[in-house]
């Protein structure tokens, strides 16, 4: 990190089918100037989320990101100076700084985080990824001991922290993931039932032999044909959390998924709640704790992909959205 300079990744142009680096360009520009309210602080990581990906496309929970501004995304960062009350130099935070290396940020848009080591668990397990995992499995989706729960995207950041705490909470866990490699991983290490390869092309076939009994929790990260196989498969009263939809955000979506709406939700009496984590913070404190337990008793394992350098942050997206990472990955700055 330059301490003169302020690296940045921009996104220059908003692309139309599968994200490529040449829709980003590295830029510098002068330290920003904190104003009344503001904080400046240096990036320490920054999350790579597929979020991402979404944001390009329009507005959802938040703006659009446009072309030829500085990328948006979330990060964890160490206040530099503060003209705003109850920060101070040395105090560690979370929020849209953006991919560079510092930025200016009103401090009712930050939240003050513990010190914690490692630093980077406040992005995975105790940040959005461990606390969007908590709250869509336990508040949504409200798995019973012995219950069926399936999670899509079972090897990343969320999916599998929801696996772990599906097996903590005495459910049998089927996770689908992409590749041998990863559904190894998924039942030799984090302790999946049984994992289904999507890759090998009969999704329906292998979740029907891995849950056997149907599925009663299937937390989606990824819409499309494996929320449609995982519909035809739910037992009466299911819970279905919608986290996500990443087989939508890079490229061309299916063309047909997923069917089975509302037909299926209606026979087999679904509920199928979309969900965003800010829904919940009010309850942060008791997630975090329990989260926190977890860890320290070795129920919950910790997986992080951390890549080093500001200049890797867009390469790093695209080979998140082709399913490159293990856990949460992140940009040390």
């Amino acid at each position: 990190m330059n301490d003169s300079v302020n690296r940045q990744v921009l996104l220059v142009e908003k692309p139309t089918g599968k994200l490529g680096p040449e829709h980003f360009e590295m830029a510098k520009a002068a330290i920003p100037e904190p104003k009344d309210g503001e904080a400046l602080l240096r990036v320490r990581y920054i999350s790579l989320d597929a979020a991402n990906r979404a944001w390009m496309h329009g507005a959802t929970y938040r703006a659009a990101v446009e072309a030829n501004t500085v990328m948006a995304g979330g990060g964890i960062a160490e206040v530099v100076s503060s003209k705003a009350p109850g920060l101070a130099p040395g105090d560690i935070v979370f929020g849209d700084t953006g991919w560079q290396d510092y930025a200016a940020v009103p401090a009712k848009h930050l939240t003050k985080m513990p010190k914690v080591e490692p630093m980077t668990h406040l992005l995975s397990v105790y940040g959005i990824a461990g606390l969007t995992a908590y709250f869509g499995l336990l508040d949504v989706g409200k798995p019973k001991a012995g219950e069926t729960v399936v999670v899509s995207a079972a090897a990343g950041s969320v999916g599998s922290i929801v696996g772990q705490i599906a097996k903590i909470k005495g459910c049998r866990v089927v996770g689908i993931a992409g590749g041998k490699d990863k559904c190894d991983w998924l039942t030799s290490e984090l302790g999946f039932d049984a994992a289904v390869d999507y890759k090998d092309g009969a999704v329906f076939k292998a979740l029907k032999a891995a849950a056997p009994k149907g599925i009663d929790v299937y937390f989606d990260n990824v819409g499309g044909d494996i929320l449609e196989a995982c519909l035809a498969q739910m037992n009466n009263r299911g819970r279905i959390a919608c986290c996500g939809a990443i087989s939508q955000y890079d490229g061309v979506p299916s063309a047909h998924g997923p069917r089975g709406v509302p037909g299926l939700i209606v026979v087999k009496r679904l509920v199928m709640q979309g969900f965003i984590v800010m829904d919940f913070m009010d309850q942060r404190d008791e997630a975090l704790n329990d989260l926190q337990s977890w860890v320290a008793s070795g129920k919950l394992r910790v997986q992080e992909d951390i890549i080093n350098g500001l200049e890797n942050t867009p390469k790093a997206l695209i080979g998140l959205l082709a399913g490159e990472n293990r856990g949460k990955r992140m940009i040390r700055v």
